[in-house]
């Protein structure tokens, strides 16, 4: 084995555990993939970790948290050498309490090598996502408040921006190691956009106690819990539409997004069945709950009826909200 390969394999592994550390469901749902494909979609998740952890450092004023995101694309991007994010943002950060995060940040050199052994069409897509979210958040930065986002349209806008993106993002790769996807996806791109929104907006609605807490609300000041549970709702049956569109024979693609769809899915419909909640723990899924579901995937993915019946069965709650 000469010392290229050594060295890949290092980072890989590097990549593995890290990922692990920081997103138990992603290192759950990102395997699920064919090997070329999970190279790529969990180096982009650990990019788009290191984005998010500059947004949720409590302490970082606007200005800051916006020159670190500009440090950081530039150095994806290849303008400067990754040292000089490396570097700022550790110190900006030095009383950021999560050390894995701080770790991944320590080590977005061997983040950055990783993807620079992806095919140049992939390494495309995720310089086009890692831009879009980081300019994205950057213009959110200035937009923390305790109120919450202007209307429904800034709502949607961020959650395009957080993870609109990355449903494009997974679009683009399934589309470059899948034809028959790629045929099939065409003329239907806006799905993409709306299960990434999806899987955003359940997150925003599940963390809302916790932001609340930090003096943040990433929710538009108009609208009610139930109004966005319905607008999450929809989302999610476009996102189902989306899921429905990849080919059986792609089962590893069907298995990793319906696996967090249906998390998304049932996290939402235990805040529908609530009226309020103080702590996310309230709402957030059991490991127990989790693994059950991860079994369940590896069989209803493969057939569109199964699927169906889950969402129909599962999301009564959220049905029953909207025609209230």
């Amino acid at each position: 084995m000469d010392a290229p390969k050594e060295n890949l394999n290092a980072d890989l592994a590097y990549q593995k555990t890290i990922l692990g550390s920081v997103s138990r469901t992603f290192a759950l749902t990102i395997p699920l993939l064919p090997p070329t494909m999970e190279k790529v979609v969990g180096n982009t998740y650990l990019l788009c970790r290191i984005v998010d952890t500059i947004e949720d450092a409590a302490d970082l004023s606007p200005s800051t948290k916006q020159a670190l995101s500009k440090l950081f694309l530039e150095a994806v991007l290849e303008k400067s050498p990754v040292s000089s994010f490396v570097v700022p943002c550790l110190e900006a950060l030095k009383n950021y309490s999560n050390q894995d995060e701080l770790d991944l940040i320590l080590n977005t050199p061997t983040v950055l090598r990783i993807l620079h052994t992806c095919s140049i069409s992939d390494q495309v897509a995720v310089s086009r996502c890692v831009s879009i979210m980081s300019n994205g958040m950057s213009h959110f930065h200035g937009k923390q408040t305790e109120e919450g986002l202007r209307d429904l349209q800034e709502f949607e806008e961020y959650c395009y921006v957080v993870a609109g993106v990355v449903g494009e993002l997974l679009t683009a790769i399934f589309s470059n190691h899948s034809p028959a996807f790629a045929k099939r996806i065409r003329g239907h791109e806006d799905l993409a956009i709306a299960f990434g929104q999806a899987l955003q907006m359940t997150n925003i609605l599940k963390d809302s106690p916790e932001d609340r807490a930090r003096g943040v609300s990433w929710k538009p000041v108009s609208m009610s819990q139930t109004e966005l549970l319905g607008i999450a709702y929809q989302k999610l049956q476009d996102s189902l539409r989306y899921i429905l569109l990849i080919p059986k024979q792609d089962i590893g693609m069907r298995q990793f997004c319906f696996l967090a769809f249906g998390l998304a899915v049932m996290t939402l419909s235990k805040i529908a069945k609530r009226k309020q909640f103080i702590y996310k723990d309230e709402v957030k899924l059991s490991r127990r709950a989790v693994m059950s579901f991860y079994s369940i995937t590896k069989i209803a993915a493969s057939s569109d009826i199964l699927m169906k019946a889950f969402f129909r069965l599962s999301t009564s709650s959220l049905r029953n909200l909207k025609r209230d």
